[in-house]
């Protein structure tokens, strides 16, 4: 607990509002004596983190997001690891932001993204539980008039074995709470972990199998309304004008609004009658300045930076340049990545309650106390006259964490119907159409090999998008933004290139359309796997050298990568035949501070594509739920995959194509290939889960693909191309 940093109420709402939304910050959290909880006669508060019932239920408060990826139940068992808490009775809580505010960001940071849920809070969360185990061992210590160092805590109860005395966790709460708290813990072993660690049940699965878990959609409040909203679908474009008079008189609608300058919300009784009043709502847009962008066009902007001379180096090792002049042979080759939408199967929704002395916002956030910047803002209040509630997500990928447009909008729409809550949800078309679009990038790479077929020189070119530029600029290095180079710099703890070249280039020509970018699940990472994994296999190809055998000569400086894709060569069986008709393809990337590797199966018949079946394998350091990895894992593919076969988001008249699921299409039950997890903690350090492995899906199924017929594909989705 060193380097506490203090971070004020004042500089929070700044720093948020002045990011849209991103907040990002590394740091201790202080565990300062709180004082006890409303109600705490009932259920004292033994520290931040740790609530106990009487009836020894423990309540956890869990800062970060549930979207689905599991992070509250590993946060949990963390917590209750070094509580020795009974698992069976541990329930959980979101601690709200503003409640955090209040109290000097005791709960730290609540941003939920870039695979950070667990593997940037992990120590202190687990100090929360050592604290908490540390006064409850006190308190019946101080009960008993015994040394604490004679008492022991395990399965939630308090012992003294030398009197042969012991009492529940629940009897010891409220004495507890009054406890000074250690200042210094030790904090376990994995290897002795007990409940983290382990494989057990989610804590939300049974509230999502019986229907009773509350998302955004499901939400209702007394005498609420609700409201459709349509903005303007070019991009740059704002509102002219509308007739509020032509839907007035439809049934159930209360009032026409305008919500900045870009849209129009009609506020009715119920949803679909907003939604069919606003379908019938005259609107002319101000079609603004990008009326002529096409993907073409863009095509055409980054296909200029691919041989431009402005680039910002990311990697640089040798003398690319010469050693590629000088080579006797060279391999080039272009390849292209596409917009691609979040598409979370639940559309933007927020819930406002405005009054002129309070806003409360109920919302599916990755970053409640973004959200709470966002309220604020778009009230017009002070913070502390504002609340947001956080609800489980229904997706996320990164559109609910530093893009609070929804919120805004929701806000608006009620402070414009003050007193009753209101609760904004978009249409599936509103959702497609105002994304934060993965970004679009093109990459020219030219590899030297020497006579023996050895890789000397390797220049990667990237022209594209800057996603820090649009939405985060703070983050960005003299004008360079790092997180273009994911997976392909020399050194770091988020993703290092896999190989050793001794005279290696790699840089970025940024170009950026008029097109909102935005992280999407695995960000560059996706790409740039995509890039390098491919082009490797290209030149191994070139150099008559088996895919494997041609990776490993150049892996020999980094043992952990080279560990995840000798996994899954073993594992799927490499260097024996497959069956008749089946081809198969290696990748491996690290990023979000994990090190994967995929190998997949598949044939092509007739043209028709089958992917038989996937190996992965993962070294996250630690894994605190090692079913719940092999879930992440299997779901990242299914995102990943649809990514590659279908994921495809066009521009045409400076707007997207793409409106709903039937053009955007994402992969189906019967699609699935079957999924292999390899874990492989190899201790150390602590990576991300979610979205590494959703990287190695399309290069190990296009260098698959390029086995079965020879083609390569350098340009996805894989829907728009003949493989027979």
């Amino acid at each position: 607990m060193n380097a506490i940093i203090s971070i004020s109420r004042r500089s929070f709402i700044i720093g948020v509002a002045s990011t849209a939304g991103g907040l990002s910050l590394g740091f201790n959290v202080p565990f300062i004596k709180p004082a006890l909880a409303e109600g705490s006669e009932t259920a004292p508060e033994i520290n931040a983190w740790v609530v106990i019932r009487p009836d020894d239920t423990v309540v956890i408060r869990i800062a970060r997001s549930e979207m689905g990826q599991g992070t509250l139940t590993g946060l949990a068992q963390l917590v209750a690891e070094e509580l020795n808490c009974d698992w069976s009775k541990v329930t959980t809580e979101y601690p709200s932001p503003a409640q955090n505010l209040a109290r000097d960001r005791v709960w730290g940071n609540f941003s939920t993204g870039g695979s950070r849920g667990i593997r940037e809070s992990h120590e202190y969360v687990r100090i929360g539980g050592a604290v908490a185990r540390e006064m409850l061992i006190a308190a019946a210590a101080a009960e008993w008039g015994v040394p604490a160092s004679e008492c022991t805590a395990r399965m939630g109860m308090v012992t003294h074995a030398a009197s042969d005395r012991a009492t529940f966790y629940g009897q010891l709460a409220a004495a507890a709470a009054r406890m000074t708290p250690p200042a210094n813990v030790t904090l376990k072993d994995p290897k002795d972990w007990t409940i983290a660690g382990k494989p057990l049940p989610r804590l939300d699965t049974a509230d999502k199998l019986n229907g009773s878990q509350v998302y955004g959609t499901d939400l209702k409040l007394p005498n609420m309304l609700n409201a459709a909203i349509r903005a303007c679908p070019y991009f740059g474009g704002k509102v002219e004008s509308f007739d509020a008079a032509a839907v007035a008189g439809m049934p159930g609608v209360r009032t026409v609004v305008q919500v900045d300058e870009t849209a129009v919300a009609v506020v009715a009784d119920t949803w679909w009658r907003a939604k069919t009043a606003l379908d019938a709502l005259p609107i002319v847009w101000d079609e603004g300045p990008n009326r002529q962008v096409t993907s073409a066009s863009i095509a055409a902007m980054l296909e200029e930076g691919l041989g431009a001379n402005d680039a910002f180096i990311g990697a640089r090792q040798g003398d690319a340049g010469t050693a590629l002049s000088a080579a006797g042979r060279t391999v080039t080759a272009t390849y292209a990545y596409p917009y691609q939408n979040h598409a979370t199967m639940e559309p933007m929704n927020a819930t406002a309650l405005y009054t002129p002395e309070r806003c409360e916002v109920w919302v599916p956030t990755q970053n409640g106390e973004a959200s709470l910047a966002a309220a604020a803002e778009a009230a017009g209040l002070p913070v502390q006259q504002c609340e947001v509630h956080k609800i489980h997500l229904g997706g996320g990928f990164g559109r609910r964490g530093n893009f609070q447009d929804y919120v805004r909008q929701a806000v608006s729409i009620a402070k414009q119907v003050p007193g009753t809550p209101v609760k904004l949800m978009w249409s599936r078309e509103e959702d497609m159409l105002h994304g934060a679009y993965h970004p679009t990038t093109r990459c020219r790479l030219t590899g030297a090999l020497d006579a023996d077929g050895n890789l000397t020189a390797l220049h990667m070119r990237i022209s594209g998008q800057s996603i820090l530029a649009a939405v985060r600029p703070e983050g960005m290095q003299n004008g360079m933004d790092p997180v273009v180079f994911q997976g392909l710099v020399l050194s770091g703890t988020e993703g290092t290139l896999g190989y050793t070249v001794d005279n290696l280039l790699v840089d970025h020509a940024m170009r950026n359309p008029p097109i909102p970018p935005g992280f999407w699940r695995g960000v560059n990472l996706n790409q740039n796997a995509l890039y390098v994994e491919c082009f490797m296999d290209e030149l191994a190809h070139a150099a008559g050298v088996d895919p494997l055998a041609f990776r490993r000569k150049l892996m020999a400086k980094h043992p952990k990568h080279l560990a995840v894709l000798e996994a899954v060569a073993e594992r799927i069986g490499w260097d024996n035949p497959p069956a008749a008709g089946v081809h198969r393809g290696l990748a491996q990337i690290m990023g979000f501070g994990s090190y994967v590797a995929a190998a997949a199966e598949v044939s092509v018949t007739d043209g028709q594509l089958r992917i038989h079946r996937i190996v992965a394998a993962t070294d996250p350091g630690h894994v605190v739920n090692p079913a719940q990895v092999e879930r992440q894992v299997e779901g990242s593919f299914v995102y990943g995959l649809s990514a590659c076969i279908y994921g495809e988001c066009t521009v045409n008249g400076g707007r997207m194509e793409q409106e709903n699921f039937d053009s955007y299409e994402v992969l189906r039950m019967a699609e699935m290939p079957d999924v292999e997890t390899i874990i492989l903690p190899s201790g150390g350090f602590w990576g991300g889960v979610g979205e590494p492995t959703i990287a190695v899906a399309a290069p190990a199924v296009l260098n698959a693909i390029f086995a079965a017929t020879g083609k390569r594909i350098r340009t996805l989705p894989l829907k728009n191309h003949d493989l027979a």
